[in-house]
């Protein structure tokens, strides 16, 4: 039996937005997704916490900024 990971639809939307762009910021994942939902930066930060958690992302550091990639 496979592996699976289980992600909601907002996980899924927020993967979307970083295969779209190669890679992300907390910011520019949270402006991308204002047009859908209204959610606090905190938020999707937090919800990029767990997905590297899951082992979904990755991230590097660049200055103050975390850049994400899947």
């Amino acid at each position: 039996m496979p592996d699976t990971i289980g992600l909601t639809t907002l996980q899924l939307s927020i993967l979307q937005i970083i295969w779209d762009r190669g890679e992300a910021t907390t910011q520019e994942v949270w402006e991308a997704l204002l047009d859908e939902r209204t959610l606090a930066l905190t938020t999707v930060a937090t919800l990029l916490t767990r997905l590297e958690r899951k082992k979904v992302l990755v991230h590097r550091r660049e200055g103050r900024h975390q850049h994400r990639r899947a």
